[in-house]
């Protein structure tokens, strides 16, 4: 089990959840953050540090963000493993479904 991030971090990406991430875990896309589902240990500290309530456990996503459980673990599919979000920095890229949403402005 794993935490996901879902849409309310699109377009806003404060990065709170990453400077809480005991195991750099978070990476940087293009216009969201997104939780590698095999190097996530579930220790919950990203959830309460998400200032938009955008991370959930994949078990409680909410029914309209649920595609998002695929879209972060499918964000990993050509990136694989590297073992460390911070060394890489920002990906520069998205999944294709947060690629193709319209621009989301904060509240």
């Amino acid at each position: 089990m794993t935490f996901v991030i879902a849409l309310p971090c699109v377009d806003i990406k404060d990065k709170g959840c990453v400077d809480a991430c005991p195991i750099d875990c978070i990476y940087e896309g293009e216009r969201m953050l997104y939780i590698h589902p095999d190097e996530c240990i579930d220790c919950t500290a990203c959830e309460s540090a998400c200032p938009v309530e955008a991370i959930y456990h994949e078990t409680d996503t909410p029914q309209e963000w649920q595609h998002f459980n695929a879209v972060n673990a499918g964000f990993f599919s050509e990136l694989g493993s590297p073992g460390g979000a911070g060394k890489l920095g920002s990906i520069g890229r998205d999944h294709p479904v947060v690629a193709a949403l319209p621009t989301q402005k904060a509240d």
